[in-house]
């Protein structure tokens, strides 16, 4: 990272020209060490990153090298100036957010993954990656014993998306279509969405991007007693209330 490496060949170095077959075998399985390494060694770091904001300026230069390091300089910079600013999401000892949302198996289809680089935005792009997606999530629809609606041999079926922010958006865009269908378009100004108090604040900015009006987001109290479930009645009084004001209720998000 300090741009001083310019060997290329078998220490994984900075040539700027592209690494060929051998070189990205033996590259690959130094990478695969250091990645098995780290993970033996995880619990004895704090999980919680103890640096201070803007420590890393201080350890790299103001503008990007000239030349490319070699793979043991990468190392040790990843050693010396990363992993003191990592926070551990996969030690055993992480609880927040999404705990342990990897595996070290994942690790190699994301391998595979990045050597085939398919933009699957269409099916002629990579059949294979298209079907493959409408077969697998189909396969999760079962699991979770979803409605019929749900699979892909019907009119609707599921789609991956990017994080779990993009997917409340398109979601809640899917509802607000559907309903601005219904009722015209002029009713935006109508629709009322309602969330629990738990509810992640994704789904707000959500209704910002949808334009749903900030007055129609409705927050209905969750009970800690009742494992921070939201009552059926709460939701049902509210939405009355609504209704009789003369607006549209067309969401709910329960979690």
């Amino acid at each position: 990272m300090d741009g001083s490496g310019t060997s290329d060949g078998g220490d994984g170095g900075g040539s700027l020209r592209p690494m060929d077959a051998e070189q990205l075998r033996e590259c690959g399985h130094r990478m695969v060490d250091f990645i098995a390494d780290y993970y033996k060694s995880m619990e004895t770091f704090p999980v919680l990153s103890q640096v201070q904001p803007g420590y890393l300026k201080e350890l790299l230069p103001d503008s990007a090298p000239n030349q490319p390091d070699t793979l043991d300089a990468l190392f040790d910079d990843i050693r010396e100036k990363m992993i003191p600013g990592v926070t551990h999401w996969q030690s055993p000892s992480y609880f927040a957010y999404y705990p342990s949302n990897s595996s070290t198996a994942g690790f190699l289809g994301e391998m595979l993954s990045a050597a085939f680089n398919i933009v699957g935005f269409s099916w002629i792009t990579s059949p294979a990656a298209t079907e493959l997606e409408v077969i697998v999530l189909d396969w999760f629809a079962k699991m979770l014993k979803l409605p019929s609606q749900f699979l892909s041999d019907v009119p609707g079926g599921g789609v991956i998306q990017g994080t779990a922010s993009e997917a409340v958006l398109v979601v809640l865009l899917a509802a607000r279509d559907r309903t601005l269908k219904k009722h015209g378009k002029k009713s935006l100004e109508k629709l009322v969405v309602y969330a629990s108090d738990q509810t992640h604040s994704a789904l707000q900015k959500a209704c910002q991007i949808a334009g749903i009006f900030p007055e129609n987001f409705r927050v209905v109290k969750a009970d800690c007693s009742k494992n921070y479930a939201v009552a059926p009645e709460a939701v049902t009084e509210a939405i009355s209330i609504d209704l009789s004001s003369g607006l549209i209720p067309f969401f709910i998000c329960a979690t």
